[in-house]
């Protein structure tokens, strides 16, 4: 199942919505209020859809069996973000050899291949939704750059997790784009936070895709700028693989539903290449991940 967030006009409430696969949205709250039935999660928030699991899973496929309610045109309403965690995205960094290799001359000093994962997390407030724009403010950063990635929604809390028993804490997937500002990074220390902390630096959605259907084991992950290839690579190339990320991640750290985990990125970013390219004002960045969706987000000039 493809579940979404969103808005049907300006000012209205937001809205969980299943994406059918005729086209369309079925408005989950709208169709069970025409049942009279009784949801065992809140209809516009997607952590309680999360937190319910099984149960809201359950509810959400007797509504789409035979729908009373006429879907609504994606291009009609505004998605959001998916989930808006309550914790910061936690995020992976060096996660694709490539990737590691082509930041070797920003790097202020040697750093050898990491024998565990890299986490840093970029704050809510980066959190956008899929089809909102990425802000360009040129007195804050003017070395915007893209990273494609793949994020995992948690689904069942947990602490400690073996890697065996990671998969089961898995409610879904979706795309990010995990933008950058590179000139903050190196004004600070080359520490990552705040120079992927900014307003609009976390585009994500369109939905999230559940687990029970998708493998994320060799998916094409991809971004474009105007049209232009910058990423191509397959999620195969994780160096460390999911299971192993959650295993770290939650070693003392209770992950919770709705939490956020972006894999990283593979090589092609704006500052690996020769010579470096950063996005402006009128650029349009595309996310893609196969079976997954589409994000598409453009640069706009913001104060």
């Amino acid at each position: 199942m493809r579940l979404l967030t969103f808005v049907p006009r300006p000012g209205d409430a937001q809205r969980l919505g299943l994406a059918l696969l005729g086209g369309g949205i079925l408005d989950l709250g709208e169709e069970a209020r025409r049942r009279g039935a009784a949801l065992p999660f809140d209809a516009g928030d997607m952590i309680s859809l999360i937190a319910a699991g099984d149960a809201a899973l359950e509810a959400v496929r007797d509504l789409a069996a035979s729908p009373r309610s006429a879907p609504l045109a994606l291009e009609a309403v505004r998605l959001r973000a998916p989930v808006r965690p309550r914790k910061n995205v936690f995020c992976v960094g060096w996660n694709y050899l490539e990737h590691f290799k082509e930041g070797e001359a920003w790097r202020q000093a040697k750093v050898d291949l990491p024998e565990h994962p890299v986490f840093f997390s970029k704050a809510v407030n980066a959190v956008s939704g899929p089809f909102d724009p990425i802000p360009y403010d040129p007195r804050v950063s003017q070395q915007v750059d893209w990273e494609a990635e793949l994020g995992v929604v948690v689904g069942a809390p947990g602490k400690n997790l073996a890697e065996a028993e990671a998969s089961r804490h898995v409610f879904g997937y979706t795309v990010v784009n995990d933008v950058s500002a590179r000139d903050l990074q190196k004004q600070h220390g080359g520490q990552w936070h705040k120079g992927k902390s900014l307003d609009g630096f976390c585009p994500m959605g369109p939905w999230i895709a559940t687990a029970d259907e998708v493998d994320p084991s060799d998916l094409r992950i991809a971004s474009r700028v105007n049209g232009v290839t910058k990423q191509d690579s397959s999620t195969r190339h994780l160096y460390f693989k999911i299971p192993r990320l959650m295993a770290e991640l939650s070693l003392g750290l209770t992950l919770e539903p709705g939490d956020v985990i972006s894999t990283g990125t593979p090589s092609g970013v704006g500052f690996g290449r020769t010579p470096p390219e950063f996005m402006k004002p009128g650029d349009v960045l595309e996310t893609e991940i196969a079976g997954l969706g589409l994000l598409r987000n453009r640069v706009e000039a913001s104060r």
